[in-house]
């Protein structure tokens, strides 16, 4: 009958290979004979023959005797009896009281027991202390149970054997986490942080990397075990660097074949180290990424032997089969990306008026999800007789063909304003453009509103006329000791462009210490929002403005009103300077002293103006971050400029090749091993990023104390 142990009349003997330590000393040493089970040394041999495999075997192994499925086990089954260790000897449902009645748990021992078939528990969380850690852990383990049965052949017990699986469960769940992790990134950069983040954390590895084709060489980015990276530094451009297309190395070897690679010992990198980590490899896998747009690859690699199981060769060629769609997907947006930006970008002016009192800036951002290209513009140009002519306007659409439009427009406007510059008659004259474009396209749809204005800086006025466009806003400082206020002007709204439009004028003063801002509508509509709330809000942030300086208005205007917006945003900002600045430039190499040799030529040159020592030192210090950031990220040439007002000092870094732009609500810090702008934000009054046409320019502001 099951549930009794059978005994032998033979003499006590010890069990073989069982040693007198851990827990099989305590299985030996267990009064037994106060169980049900009686002693151990007269258990039945086919039992003792059970004990003996139970407490030689390194896997978790535990057995259950008699009825009451008293409790015995070995070393590795003592992590999952836990806190309750030692529990020899005990009733198994009392040792797992609070799981044994769970399905899969105690039911598949007791129906292993009284039907004396072997029975198969996957996936079975049971709650571990690893250790004796003290912490208890959910881990997943898949059980078999198999009667134990004694000479005479009848059930007395049952064998269970745990083989923990969470780490493979761990890793499927990781990969369904991949794929969601992946279906949310646009660009290779995306990709790489992701894909870098999931390898590492997944197969706790050593160092893992990426590569991709780059028009006859390789880009490659990794990341190892120990760097210290936070969430601002994972949204930063990766670290990218450069490797030839018949590099030795193993990833850019599998990338260019398409064959895997699996290194179990060895040193896969001595060819290829770029330093002592990569040394230190001597286990690695290479997967290259399937795709029909690019070619890439996906590595793993440690610092010790490692066997590659058929399981995990699986799981890695499962994880670069994702990782490619997504380095496919993210290949062809940043080419049509590129496409429209570069389209929309090269029909506004590349560079703006500089003129000793009048400073000026602008802004744009791409609407919808910046892979199309749109139609606001701007522009400011000198006139013949020396005055300014600013503008900006909107085509409707976000299209190749409302660029197009866009361009047309922005070319007429200036032809004609050339010819005659006042406000009221380049616009009739651009009215008439306008509709007689649309004729030829055959469309009445041809949507176009535009603001044009000319300053005249010597006699302190600004003449306007609009064409459906919203009211500019102007920024009033007499002096640095003022309350700064910001009004709209009251300029008469015409029809939009094509409609029949007769616009008039308005002339405003405009003198020392005003800023005008011209905006398109999307920097002030929002869904589900009234637009007198926008216009409120645009107008108390430019009044609240640390200064009237039009880089830092344009990127005070962007941000001004909460929400996302899905149109174009165009901005453009003239300030009539209270004096005259001074400004200078460097151009900065692509070179590691590059940084400090902008350091110097700072220092030298904000001396010899004169600016106060606390200023220097803390203006030098951004910039050095800024130009680094620019190297590291860009990899091109930077262009350090330096402008002084009376009020402020402006510095800007632009780069050639950012592959996207550097917000504040993207990143704390900015050179990804630095103090970066979390530093700026506190030196600065004002700091901002700018989109141009081939690449990004950061900037930052520090207001001159009066005095």
């Amino acid at each position: 009958m099951p549930g009794t142990v059978g005994h032998v009349p033979a003499s006590p003997a010890p069990i073989p290979g069982a040693s007198a330590a851990g827990t099989a000393a305590l299985v030996l040493g267990h009064p037994w004979a106060g169980t049900p089970l009686g002693p151990i040394e007269r258990w039945d041999p086919a039992v003792r023959a059970v004990v003996d495999l139970v407490l030689a075997s390194p896997v978790p192994m535990a057995l259950t005797l008699g009825a009451e499925f008293r409790l015995l086990y070995n070393d590795g089954y003592a992590e999952l009896v836990g806190t309750a260790h030692p529990a020899i000897g005990r009733p198994a449902a009392e040792v797992f009281a609070d799981v044994w009645h769970l399905p899969g748990i105690g039911d598949l021992v007791e129906r292993s027991f009284h039907e004396g078939r072997s029975a198969l528990g996957r996936e079975t969380i049971l709650p571990i202390v690893r250790h004796g850690s003290g912490v208890v852990e959910q881990a997943v383990f898949t059980r078999g149970c198999s009667p134990v049965r004694d000479s005479a052949g009848t059930v007395v017990g049952v064998l269970t054997v745990a083989a923990e699986t969470t780490q493979v469960t761990e890793q499927l769940q990781s990969l369904s986490e991949l794929a969601a992790a992946l279906s949310g990134t646009l660009t290779l950069d995306d990709v790489a942080r992701v894909a870098l983040r999931y390898t590492l954390d997944s197969f706790d590895a050593d160092r893992v990397a990426f590569a991709v084709d780059d028009g006859g060489g390789w880009r490659l980015v990794r990341r190892v075990r120990g760097e210290l990276l936070d969430e601002a530094d994972e949204r930063l451009p990766p670290l990218w660097r450069r490797a030839p297309d018949d590099s030795p190395g193993p990833l850019v070897v599998t990338a260019r074949t398409g064959v895997p690679s699996f290194t179990a010992d060895g040193q896969p990198l001595a060819e290829a180290a770029a330093d002592r980590h990569d040394q230190k490899i001597r286990a690695l896998a290479a997967l290259p990424l399937r795709t029909s747009v690019l070619r890439g690859g996906l590595s793993v690699g440690y610092q010790r032997a490692h066997p590659w199981s058929a399981a995990e060769r699986a799981l890695l060629t499962a994880s670069a089969e994702l990782v490619g769609q997504a380095a496919e997907r993210a290949r062809r947006f940043e080419t049509q990306h590129g496409t429209a930006q570069l389209l929309q970008r090269s029909m506004l002016p590349e560079h703006l008026p500089d003129l000793p009192r009048l400073r000026i800036a602008a802004r744009y951002d791409p609407g919808v999800d910046g892979n199309a290209a749109g139609g606001d513009f701007y522009d400011a140009f000198l006139l013949p007789d020396g005055r300014l002519g600013v503008v900006l306007g909107d085509v409707a659409g976000h299209d190749v063909q409302a660029a197009a439009r866009m361009g047309q427009v922005r070319a007429a406007l200036r032809a004609l304003a050339l010819t005659d510059p006042r406000p009221d008659a380049v616009l009739a004259s651009l009215d008439r453009l306008v509709a007689s474009l649309g004729a030829e396209g055959g469309t009445h749809e041809l949507f176009v509103t535009v603001v044009f204005g000319v300053i005249d800086a010597d006699r302190e006025q600004l003449t306007l006329a609009s064409a459906g466009h919203p009211a500019p806003l102007l920024r009033r400082c007499a002096s640095p000791d003022d309350e700064p206020s910001a009004v709209y002007l009251d300029v008469p709204s015409g029809a939009p462009l094509g409609l029949g439009c007769r616009p008039g004028t308005s002339t405003v003063p405009f003198t020392p210490g005003d800023t005008l801002l011209l905006f398109s509508d999307g920097v002030v509509e929002r869904r589900r929002q009234s637009l007198s709330v926008g216009l409120a809000g645009l107008a108390g942030a430019v009044a609240g403005a640390a200064s009237g300086d039009p880089r830092a208005l344009c990127a005070v205007a962007t941000g001004a009103v909460p929400g996302a917006t899905e149109d174009d945003v165009a901005v453009l900002a003239v300030e009539h300077a209270l004096m005259p600045s001074r400004s200078a430039s460097m151009e900065v190499p692509a070179e590691p002293t590059a940084p400090s040799r902008v350091r110097h030529w700072m220092t030298a040159q904000l001396s010899t103006w004169r600016v106060p020592e606390s200023i220097i030192g803390a203006a030098v210090l951004c910039t050095s971050e800024l130009t680094t950031n620019a190297l590291l990220h860009a990899g091109t040439a930077a262009r350090v400029e330096i402008d002084l007002s009376p009020e402020r000092l402006l510095v800007s870094v632009a780069d050639s090749g950012t592959r996207g732009t550097v917000t504040r609500a993207q990143t704390d810090t900015l050179s990804s091993r630095g103090r970066g702008l979390g530093l700026i934000e506190q030196l600065s009054d004002a700091w901002g990023t700018d989109p141009t046409v081939r690449g990004s320019t950061v900037w930052f502001e520090i207001l001159i104390p009066p005095g």
